[in-house]
C-alpha cells in the first residue's frame, strides 16, 4: 500500500528541517522517495496546517521487570480510582502511576510515542523483563543491562583483570540478556548495602572487594566505548537525593577521563546545601559542567506534583527514603549476588519546600543546558512522575508565562531560592523534536528511527498546533507505527507489536568456561538457562528483534 501525507509542516531535526511544508510517502512500513507521478496513491491524508514529527522515543522509563511488578502488587488502589474513565474503573492494571503492560503501550501511543526503553534490566531477571516488554503493544522497546554491583564483575575488578577480558564479560552480558546498552546504579553501593554499609562515596573503597565507585564507572565506560556500543554507559550515580550530592556529580563528570557517559535523572543528583534548610539548587553548576563537556549527555528525571511510586535498584537510597512513604507501606529485597530492589510510594507536594525546589531544579536544568541534543525529556517514570505527565512537562518548557504562573503557586521559600523565574528561554517545536525524537535516536544508535528521511521506519506522529502545548501533545491527530495507522484523534484504532532493539558486540567465547564454573558454584541456574535465545524473544509472534551494529558513538 502506498500512503501519502500531504502538505504537513515537518519538523525533522536529523535533516535540519524546521517547520517546512512537505509531503511524505510510505510503503511497506518505510518512508520512500516520491514515486512517479502516474503511480496511484492508496491512501492520502491531507495535513494542511498540521505538525508532522517522527514518533517520540522515551530513553528512560521503568516499564518491565521485577521492580515494576512488585509496585503493581503493592499499590492495588492505583488500579481502582474514580479518576479513570468509567470503562476502566475496575480494570486490573489500568492505574495511572504504574499501569499494566497493555495500558502502558496504549498510553504511550496515544501521546505519539513509538519507542520506550527500560533502563534497568537485571541480567538474572532479563527473561521476565523481556516477557513484560514483549507484552507491551504499539511501541518498540529495549533494555539496558544492569552491571556495576554484580559479584562476578566486582571480582574481576578486584583481581585487576585486564580491560580486554572485562570487555568480553560486558559484551557477553549484552548478548545473553538481549539488551541495547549498559546501566549502572549507585556503582558498588548496592553491593555495599549487602554488607550493612549505608553510604558509599565516589572514591571510597567498597567492602570486601575494595573497589571504588569511580573505578567501576571508568572500567564500564571504557568497555562500552571500546566495544563501540552506540549508547554510552547509562549512569545512576552515587548519593542520589542527598543534599550536597552536587559535588559528587561534578566529580563524576570531571573524572570520567573524557569517555562518553550518560547521566540519568540528573535532577536527583543536583542538590546543594546552602540556606537555612541546608538544601539548595545546584542546577546552574550542573548545566555549566554539561555545557563544557561534550562527552556528557543527561536526562532530567523531572518531578511533577502528585502521587507516584519510586522504584529502584538503589538499595541505599530506597532504604533511606522509606520513612517518607505515602501511603505508609514499602517493599525491599536483596537479589542474589547482583542487585537490590526498593519500592516506596511517594506523593510530591507543591507546598513542601524540598519537593517544590526539586520541581524547580529539574526545569532549571532543562533550560540552562544549551544543547537540546544532549538533554532528554524524562520523569524517570514512575519515580518523578508517571509518563502520562509528559505533555504537561512540555508545556512548562515551551510556555514561560505558564511556567511562571506555576512557580507562583509553589512553596514561597522554594520559589525565592530558585532562579527559574529569571530564565526567559522557551523551547521551540524544533527543540522538542530534537529532545524527544532525533536526539534520542542518535543517543541510542537507532539509525532508522527518530527522523523522517528516506529509508526510516514510518513511525510518524501528526498534531494540530495549539497555543496550549499540553493539549497539543496529549492528543495527536494521527500516529503511524511502521506505516500502519494505530491512533486517530488520540484513540487507538489498531494494535500492532513493535521491535526489540539490541546490540551484539563481538567477544571471545572462551569467557564462558570460567563463567560456567562460577554459575555452578554460586548461582541458582545454569549458564545455559541464563542466556536468552531469539526464539524466546519472539515466541508469541509479537514483534521482532532488530540488531543494531556496534560503531563509534553517534556516527550515523
Amino acid at each position: 500500500m502506498l500512503i501519502k501525507l500531504t502538505g504537513g509542516t515537518v519538523y525533522d531535526p536529523m535533516h535540519g528541517i524546521n517547520g517546512e511544508v512537505r509531503d511524505i510517502y510510505i510503503r511497506d512500513g518505510r518512508i520512500i522517495n516520491p514515486p512517479p507521478g502516474d503511480m496511484p496513491i492508496d491512501q492520502d491524508y491531507p495535513l494542511n496546517n498540521k505538525i508532522i514529527m517522527a514518533g517520540a522515543i522515551d530513553i528512560h522509563s521503568h516499564i518491565g521487570g521485577g521492580n515494576v511488578n512488585i509496585a503493581r502488587t503493592l499499590l492495588p488502589e492505583d488500579h481502582h480510582t474514580n479518576s479513570l474513565p468509567r470503562t476502566e474503573l475496575l480494570r486490573a492494571g489500568s492505574g495511572r502511576t504504574i499501569p499494566s503492560t497493555f495500558a502502558t503501550g496504549y498510553r504511550y501511543a496515544e501521546m505519539g510515542y513509538t519507542a520506550v526503553f527500560e533502563p534497568a534490566v537485571l541480567p538474572m531477571n532479563a527473561r521476565q523483563a523481556h516477557m513484560e516488554m514483549g507484552d507491551t503493544p504499539l511501541v518498540d522497546k529495549g533494555g539496558y543491562a544492569l552491571l556495576g554491583n554484580d559479584d562476578y564483575g566486582l571480582r574481576m575488578l578486584a583481581a585487576n583483570k585486564d580491560q580486554k577480558t572485562f570487555n568480553n564479560y560486558v559484551a557477553w552480558i549484552l548478548k545473553a540478556s538481549q539488551c541495547l546498552g549498559i546501566k549502572v546504579v549507585n556503582p558498588g553501593g548496592i553491593n555495599a548495602f549487602k554488607f550493612n554499609q549505608r553510604r558509599l562515596d565516589l572514591d571510597e573503597p567498597g567492602p570486601y572487594y575494595g573497589v571504588t565507585p569511580r573505578q567501576i564507572l571508568l572500567r564500564l565506560a571504557r568497555a562500552v566505548h571500546e566495544l563501540d556500543i552506540p549508547h554510552p554507559i547509562h549512569v545512576h550515580g552515587c548519593n542520589l537525593g542527598v543534599p550536597g550530592n552536587l559535588k559528587t556529580t561534578l566529580s563524576t563528570i570531571e573524572g570520567i577521563a573524557g569517555l562518553p557517559m550518560h547521566l540519568t535523572h540528573i535532577q536527583f543528583h543536583s542538590y546543594g546545601t546552602e540556606g537555612d534548610r541546608k538544601f539548595s539548587s545546584g542546577a546552574a553548576q550542573i548545566a555549566e559542567a554539561v555545557n563544557r563537556h561534550p562527552n556528557i549527555t543527561v536526562d532530567v528525571g523531572q518531578i511533577l506534583f502528585g502521587q507516584t511510586v519510586t522504584v529502584s535498584s538503589d538499595s541505599m537510597q530506597q532504604y533511606a527514603s522509606h520513612p517518607h512513604a505515602y501511603p505508609k507501606k514499602w517493599a525491599f529485597m536483596d537479589i542474589e549476588c547482583d542487585a537490590g530492589c526498593g519500592i516506596v510510594p511517594f506523593k510530591y507536594q507543591d507546598k513542601h519546600f524540598v519537593n517544590a525546589l526539586q520541581w524547580a531544579i529539574g526545569l532549571e536544568i532543562f533550560l540552562l543546558v544549551d544543547d537540546p541534543w544532549r538533554v532528554f525529556l524524562t520523569t524517570d517514570h514512575p519515580n518523578g512522575a508517571p509518563f502520562v505527565s509528559y505533555p504537561h512537562l512540555i508545556r512548562l518548557l515551551m510556555d514561560r508565562s505558564f511556567r511562571n504562573d506555576m512557580l507562583a503557586t509553589i512553596h514561597p521559600e522554594a520559589a525565592q531560592a530558585s532562579i527559574l523565574g529569571t530564565i526567559t528561554r522557551e523551547y521551540s517545536l524544533y527543540e522538542i523534536a530534537i529532545m524527544t525524537r532525533a536526539g534520542a535516536a542518535k543517543l541510542l544508535g537507532l539509525s532508522d528511527r527518530g527522523h523522517l528521511g528516506v529509508g526510516a521506519a514510518a513511525d510518524i506522529t501528526v498534531y494540530t498546533e495549539q497555543e496550549d502545548k499540553e493539549k497539543m501533545f496529549s492528543k495527536p491527530d494521527y500516529v503511524f507505527k511502521d506505516g500502519e495507522l494505530v491512533v486517530r484523534n488520540g484513540e487507538i484504532v489498531k494494535v500492532t507489536w513493535g521491535a526489540t532493539h539490541v546490540v551484539r558486540p563481538e567477544f571471545d567465547n572462551s569467557i564462558e568456561k570460567e563463567l560456567s564454573s562460577y554459575f555452578d558454584r554460586y548461582l541458582p541456574m545454569k549458564l545455559g538457562n541464563f542466556k536468552i535465545n531469539d526464539e524466546e524473544m519472539t515466541y508469541f509472534g509479537r514483534g521482532h528483534i532488530q540488531v543494531h551494529p556496534c560503531r563509534e558513538r553517534n556516527s550515523f
